[in-house]
């Protein structure tokens, strides 16, 4: 289970890509099922148009049954690596068109996207978004939300 690094970060990237005013919303913790496998990623990035809806209009309590547009795990420290990458993977093989692994320890973030190689983007590297989503962003950036500074 992720602690005050991981819940932090959480929230602040929640906040960041909801509020770059876009047609994509950012939830966490939102049950992702689809082919043979259900995983609750730390944040996913769904098209708002194909958020499933019940007769009332609401979102469903159920989570989504299609890979996210874009899936945000944050390495907590006692979670393998290896199992976090695996998820990603599986989505990005199965639809899902960016992955972020963020790892609070190293200050550097994995970036997955379809038909390429993983980039490690560390200090001032601008990490990729979807297509318009307004945010530019760097990993710095990033860490800079668990500073305490001032409170």
């Amino acid at each position: 289970m992720g602690g005050g690094k991981h819940s932090l970060l959480q929230k602040r990237l929640v906040a960041a890509v909801d509020a770059a005013g876009s047609n994509y919303e950012a939830f966490p913790e939102l049950r992702c099922s689809f082919g043979n496998r259900s995983v609750v990623p730390d944040v996913v990035v769904v098209a708002t148009n194909k958020l499933p809806l019940d007769d009332s209009g609401d979102i469903t309590s159920t989570g989504i049954e299609f890979p996210p547009a874009w899936v945000i795990e944050i390495l907590s420290p006692d979670q393998s690596q290896t199992k976090v990458t695996g998820n990603i993977l599986y989505y990005v093989k199965n639809g899902t068109q960016l992955g972020w692994l963020i790892d609070p320890s190293e200050r550097s973030v994995l970036v997955y996207q379809p038909n390429r190689l993983p980039d490690l983007l560390a200090r001032t590297d601008v990490l990729p978004v979807l297509e318009g989503i307004n945010l530019s962003i760097a990993v710095d950036d990033v860490f800079a939300w668990l500073k305490r500074i001032g409170f």
